[in-house]
């Protein structure tokens, strides 16, 4: 079965998105934590999450990937906002233990002028700080395109941060289409030597989600413009052939792309046909 879903929003509570998700034929789905542009979370609302943890269970929709805010930098040069990135993923981490055995996914961040291995080491302390031995929720680092002083270009610099982690079991990656080919990955023409490479690297078994996107940009170009599938320099085959690729098939997968509620339906639609399961 396809696992596919899209970015909905969390404003109007849990019922709300898994309506939403049942509207577009989707089986899973991302979300923000909190406004994604701030620091501000919705207070938790109980009727809301009991109400959703049976609808969960009745459209079976799972896992979840509940995303970061964009504000968290992790590896900052400005300690307190890397005291901010701490305290925001610490209360995200204890708010998803009310939908226990999901996913969350965050930006690794910028090291801003002080150097990848200061980055990494800052990236690598604040989840050793933050991550507990009984939390259910496994902890994604996203790939990135490249841009400015990003860490998390290439699968080596992932590489180098889970080996830092101390409970390495709770921490994976998730894979965006659109990233890992802005950041040079030739995924249309060589996704099987990808794939190998990251398997080399970091190994599949760390591999827990994809962000399915394709690219404005030409290979290469560490920009990070996200296009609609079969709209940017990916193409459609090449992510059809992403969703069926023996590796990454059984994998949850979230649309990114630039749509509403009818274009992400379209674009599920048309996985669902190509998945050869």
């Amino acid at each position: 079965m396809l696992r596919i879903g899209c970015h909905l929003s969390s404003a109007k509570g849990y019922c709300a998105m898994a309506r939403d998700a049942a509207t577009i034929n989707a089986n899973t789905f991302q979300f923000f934590s909190r406004n994604p542009r701030g620091g501000n979370a919705k207070p938790i609302d109980p009727e809301d999450i009991s109400q959703f943890l049976i609808q969960a269970q009745t459209q079976d929709l799972a896992p979840l990937l509940c995303h970061a805010p964009y504000t968290l930098n992790a590896c900052s040069a400005d300690p307190h906002l890397r005291d901010f990135a701490r305290e925001t993923m610490a209360d995200d981490l204890i708010r998803m233990e009310y939908i226990p055995g999901n996913l969350y996914n965050f930006h690794p961040g910028s090291h801003v002028k002080q150097g990848t291995e200061v980055g990494i080491s800052f990236i690598a302390d604040m989840l050793n700080a933050i991550l507990s031995p009984t939390q259910t929720t496994t902890v994604l680092l996203e790939t990135m395109a490249g841009k400015g002083s990003e860490i998390g270009r290439s699968f080596e610099e992932l590489r180098q941060i889970l080996d830092r982690i101390e409970l390495s079991d709770h921490v994976g990656i998730c894979m965006d289409t659109c990233h890992v080919w802005d950041a040079g990955y030739d995924i249309a023409r060589h996704l099987d030597e990808v794939i190998t490479e990251f398997d080399n690297i970091i190994g599949l078994k760390r591999l827990k989600a994809i962000h399915l996107n394709d690219s404005s940009n030409p290979l290469g170009s560490h920009k990070d413009r996200h296009a609609r599938l079969g709209e940017g320099h990916i193409g459609l085959s090449a992510l059809i052939a992403v969703i069926n690729h023996p590796a990454l098939k059984n994998l949850p997968f979230y649309l990114e792309t630039p749509n509403d509620l009818d274009g992400y339906a379209r674009e599920i639609s048309i996985m669902r046909e190509e998945w050869e399961g």
